[in-house]
């Protein structure tokens, strides 16, 4: 008689929300071993440039065989396929490994992984989090390359024939977008944050999914029984028929709850006192846009716009820039679009590692201090949204603005670009909105200043929280330290939206905690006027918005400032939230 197996529980990173169960299938994609030698005739240098190029064609014919597969299932899935294609191309990619084969006189898996060792360590100093976990998909397609060197064949996410749950130490695109929604009923792997490539195709096609949980595919083997909760970010492996049990009536209760929230999606976000707020979407891929209008929002408060320059050996022309932004733009659903300026420095292009080198990145030539370095690649930028706003209801935001002068300099240049434009007969928005992010300090303590420059401000709480409390996001030792409902934040934020309504300008907030529920009473208390976030996350916010008064969000607010820790605001609001809304927040421990 078998010994019932142990229960254990791991917290991870949920990217996907929903809770499901079933049966564990381990994908078995251990990294590739790579035999390492050194070559002794030129002869095999050649023979090894030949092998490794010959992968890299079969390694494109692959991807080329998925795309063609995926033919009916044009959007955020086939472009990630172009992605791993277009790194495979890549000169710089190419390039470095052949030269290490001849100059190191050494076999072709081995000039990869010092390739990739390379990469590693270019993308380990970038601060933003979704270009730092791009270093994911070029480990992806360095795996594929190395199957192709080594005549490998992985597990096929395609062959799965039943309902399972896939535990794999990492899922590249290629893996995700072959999943079929009816067999793979959720995921969970070692590796990943919430901006992976993957975790962003798991949210369109909404699969349950944890992430980032390190030792997941040590401890679950093949027909283990496993829970997924992607909402809270928990796996449980083996559970007893008690907590199975729960989990069955948590998620009927949490599907019913989707279902109720999405019914009502498309309802106004307004106080039950008339207070209206906006409600936009963050996304990256033009492909999203059907999620934004399913799940209820007016508009695009946050287009990030950096996807448009890595991954490539060239910059994207402005006729590239204004084709992805006329395709925001002219949709009739979308109230209105916010383009962001691209918030990334020279760390951004994969072919030109050179201009990483900072020691700090995080506070280093980016975002507004790189575009007013590189005038000529900033105006291409300007001049193709500037021409969407010809089409459709177009704000343009500008990412770290710390002070007055950046501002000042930066609207220079882009009326130079109107008057361009102009000479030249070419249609364009003449007025836009301008916004500024307020996401450093300064900022916020030149708020009331920089109000009257500008049409409206954008809290980018993620970068705020961390120039603020002096974390590293990346260090997992002081993440712990990341609150957003740290009363200095808190207070930070309040000054913001003062100074910007004594100027008569609006406040909108695009970070994570925009569309994070326990925080929703807070910022409408605060005095927010626009909220920006996944779409996935809209639906709740708009009920909780829409069942609570600005008075009472007011109250909650004076009295949460009463607390001098952000852990203790936090049980005081999470205490608060459950008997306000018993259904929506009665908990999520075992």
């Amino acid at each position: 008689m078998n010994e019932p197996k142990t229960t254990s529980v791991f917290k991870g990173i949920g990217v996907s929300p929903g809770i499901v169960s079933g049966r564990a299938f381990v994908l078995n994609h251990q990294d590739m071993a790579a035999p390492s030698y050194h070559l002794v005739k030129a002869s095999q240098v050649a023979e090894e440039i030949r092998r490794f190029r010959k992968a890299l064609k079969s390694a494109e014919q692959e991807l080329a065989g998925i795309r063609e597969k995926m033919a009916s299932r044009e959007g955020i899935e086939s472009r990630f396929i172009d992605v791993h294609t277009l790194i495979l191309k890549d000169r710089s990619y190419r390039r470095d490994t052949v030269n290490f084969i001849r100059e190191k006189r050494i076999n072709a898996e081995w000039a990869l992984r010092l390739t990739l060792l390379k990469y590693r360590d270019l993308f380990s100093k970038m601060e933003d989090e979704y270009l730092r976990e791009r270093i994911a998909d070029v480990e992806n397609v360095t795996q594929r390359v190395l199957r192709n060197l080594s005549a490998g064949k992985p597990d096929s996410i395609s062959e799965i024939q039943e309902e399972c749950i896939v535990i794999s130490r990492d899922l590249s695109p290629a893996d995700t977008v072959q999943m079929s929604p009816d067999k793979v009923l959720g995921f969970a792997t070692d590796m990943g944050g919430k901006t992976s490539h993957t975790a962003i195709v798991a949210r369109s096609m909404e699969i349950p999914a944890v992430v980032g949980l390190q030792e997941i595919t040590a401890n679950v083997q093949n027909e283990d029984t496993v829970i997924i909760d992607g909402t809270a970010g928990v796996v449980i492996v083996n559970p007893d028929p008690e907590v199975l049990k729960r989990y069955a009536d948590k998620k009927k209760h949490y599907w019913a709850m989707s279902e109720r929230y999405l019914r009502d999606a498309h309802l106004r976000a307004v106080t039950r006192d008339g207070h209206f707020v906006h409600i936009g979407a963050n996304i990256e891929f033009i492909e999203e846009i059907p999620s934004v209008l399913a799940h209820g929002a007016d508009g695009v408060g946050l287009y990030r716009t950096e996807f448009l320059y890595i991954n490539r050996d060239r910059l994207p022309t402005e006729e590239e820039h204004f084709e992805n932004y006329r395709r925001l733009v002219e949709n009739p659903g979308v109230q209105w679009s916010t383009i962001r300026t691209f918030d990334l420095g020279g760390d951004k292009f994969i072919s030109d590692p050179r201009l990483a080198e900072e020691m700090n990145p995080a506070m280093g030539l980016r975002a507004i201090r790189f575009c007013l370095q590189e005038v000529d690649l900033f105006k291409s930028q300007l001049r193709a949204i500037l021409r969407a706003g010809a089409i459709g209801n177009t704000r343009i935001l500008f990412p770290m603005i710390s002070g007055v002068k950046e501002i000042r300099e930066t609207k220079r240049i882009l009326e130079e670009v109107r008057e361009d434009l102009r000479r030249e007969g070419i249609p364009f928005g003449s007025k836009l909105e301008i916004g500024v992010m307020i996401e450093v300090p300064s900022a916020v303590m030149m708020a009331d200043a920089l109000a009257r420059e500008v049409d409206f401000f954008s809290i980018g709480t993620n970068d705020l929280i961390q120039y603020s409390l002096a974390i590293d996001r990346v260090n997992d030792r002081v993440t712990y330290l990341y609150e957003p409902l740290h009363p200095a934040i808190l207070r930070l934020i309040r000054r913001v939206v003062r100074a910007g309504h004594e100027a008569g300008i609006r406040i909108a907030m695009c970070g994570e905690m925009a569309g994070d529920p326990i925080c929703t009473m807070v910022l409408i208390g605060l005095g927010l006027d626009e909220l920006s976030m996944t779409p996935l996350a809209i639906p709740k916010v708009k009920h909780i918005i829409r069942n609570v008064s600005r008075e009472e969000c007011r109250e909650l607010v004076d009295e949460a400032m009463k607390r001098v820790t952000g852990e203790e605001i936090e049980e005081f609001v999470w205490g608060r939230l459950k008997d306000r809304f018993p259904d929506e927040f009665h908990g999520s421990s075992l």
